[in-house]
């Protein structure tokens, strides 16, 4: 198995030297609960800790990124994409960036369900009445706004890859490259690798990317070759051709391992290597490995920009996690069109023990995605959901919003806040606690613009997303075979 390993945010020493008796207790209550867990009405934070969690500064250091064994399960550590490869330009364009980003892989997702919806429309409208009637089934390619990265080993080379379960492509840039990003690793160079062999354009593996990526692939010139395109929704693609080499994670191999060798490559992939596609797809790395992981994995994500990492675990051996309430389970909802997206069906939420009411609960499901950042809830929804904790968090200056959120305040004034905390309910009583860091976006370091990190979808037929801003410090686990999603409280490290 495979895992990812992310870690809390602590204060520095000399941090500790300075404060209080008062803060001490404060500091210590704080540990205690994220041990615990939170109770059901609110939290006494100190404001300063919310910020190192949002905010820290330190050198970035994420190449050859640690992995190890345990009990049968490959762990590999994991770090925030935004933490490694973010720039030293103006704090605020950068978050402003990554919002509008963000922003940009919603509407594609929503624009590409429609493409799905529309074209199964058209195939039943053109079909006679039959039980042989076949419903397309595509990837629903979307657009890569990515946070998380992994270190694995491809072809005897390291790679440092974006982790999506969105997609479901692998690919990394390879040489010789007509137009490739930047990156600070070596391109991925197939003509060096023994192992490396082409996909040929009659394989199943060709075959397999009309549902994995959405467009057909195409035979190379020699006909040997299967060439494959990945568009996305602001302009940004890769192209290239399918590739077999042998993929080492942790020290786990995986023999023939099919996986895109980007030549023609642009967008906002940041400066990794590539992308870790772990949807449902037959070339997914999930659908490629079943038979080793038995097409299980989890994931536990850090706070953003804290230097921390997590771990990202292939398998389902529960002793290897360190949760510390017990995972509940919710089953997916199965959707033929879009069958690599993982759907759940959430059933309700709570901000302070309150319980939300709103008739759109249970209608619809809504995606869980790793790629996403900012939780997207239908208008109804998220409308009661800012009412309740518009309540809840009484007292507070309110200033303008910030992009795509629109809830936000001024606590630059304050030592501490008193936060609602806000749980997420799936069918069959599974739940999902949203981390103290997970509930505000702060914009400005000082916190004269902080933000309730949940936006609201355009319009109320769109598809829900769980974005990865409100999975921190929660361990997520995928059961392809038995159809289920679960969730538990861990606090991420890669210990």
């Amino acid at each position: 198995m495979s895992i990812i390993d992310l870690c809390c945010v602590c204060s520095s020493i000399e941090s500790f030297k300075t404060m209080s008796l008062c803060q001490y207790s404060i500091v210590f209550a704080l540990l205690f609960v994220g041990a615990f867990g939170y109770g059901d009405n609110e939290l006494f934070l100190p404001l300063k800790t919310l910020q190192k969690m949002h905010h820290k500064h330190n050198e970035p250091s994420c190449s050859s990124q640690k992995s190890r064994s345990e009990n049968g399960a490959i762990i590999l550590e994991m770090k925030h994409k935004d933490y490694c490869f973010r720039s030293r330009g103006d704090l605020n364009k950068r978050l402003q960036k990554r919002l509008l980003a963000d922003d940009i892989r919603v509407r594609s997702i929503q624009s590409n369900i429609k493409k799905i919806s529309s074209k199964q429309v058209e195939a039943l409208s053109q079909t006679t009445t039959t039980t042989t009637t076949q419903i397309p089934i595509s990837s629903g390619v979307t657009m890569q706004t990515l946070n998380y990265i992994v270190t694995v080993t491809l072809g005897g080379r390291n790679m440092t890859v974006i982790v999506d379960t969105g997609s479901d492509l692998t690919w990394v840039q390879c040489q010789p490259c007509r137009l490739c990003y930047n990156q600070p690793e070596p391109l991925f160079n197939p003509s060096i690798s023994p192992s490396f062999q082409t996909v040929a354009c009659n394989s199943s593996a060709c075959l397999s990317l009309e549902s994995a990526t959405g467009n057909s692939g195409l035979c190379g010139a020699n006909s040997q070759t299967c060439d494959y395109l990945v568009s996305y929704g602001d302009g940004s693609y890769t192209k290239g051709e399918l590739g077999q080499d042998h993929l080492v994670l942790g020290i786990t191999l995986v023999d023939n391992f099919v996986f895109g060798c980007g030549r023609n490559n642009r967008g906002l992939f940041g400066l990794a290597s590539g992308l870790m596609g772990l949807g449902r797809s037959d070339l997914s790395l999930i659908s490629q490995t079943s038979d080793v992981f038995g097409g299980v994995f989890s994931y536990c994500l850090p706070s953003t920009e804290a230097e921390s990492s997590g771990s990202l675990i292939f398998g389902g051996d529960p002793s290897v996690f360190k949760n510390s309430t017990p995972i509940s389970y919710t089953k997916m909802v199965p959707n033929p069109q879009l069958f690599s997206f993982y759907f759940l069906n959430l059933t309700g939420m709570t901000i302070g023990g309150v319980s939300v009411q709103d008739s759109s609960f249970g209608k619809s499901g809504f995606l869980i995605d790793s790629g996403t950042v900012i939780t997207r809830l239908p208008p109804s929804i998220y409308k009661a959901v800012k009412a309740e904790f518009l309540k809840q968090f009484s007292g507070y200056p309110s200033v303008p919003g910030y992009s795509i959120l629109d809830t936000c305040f001024d606590l630059s004034s304050y030592e501490e806040v008193n936060i609602p905390t806000i749980k997420v309910h799936f069918e069959g009583d599974a739940q999902m606690e949203v981390d103290v860091a997970g509930v505000f976006y702060f914009v400005k370091n000082d916190a004269s613009q902080v933000c309730l990190a949940l936006a609201s979808l355009q319009y109320e037929g769109e598809i829900g997303i769980i974005g990865n801003f409100q999975q921190r410090n929660t361990r997520v686990i995928y059961d392809t075979k038995q159809s289920q999603v679960g969730f538990a409280k861990e606090t991420c490290s890669f210990m």
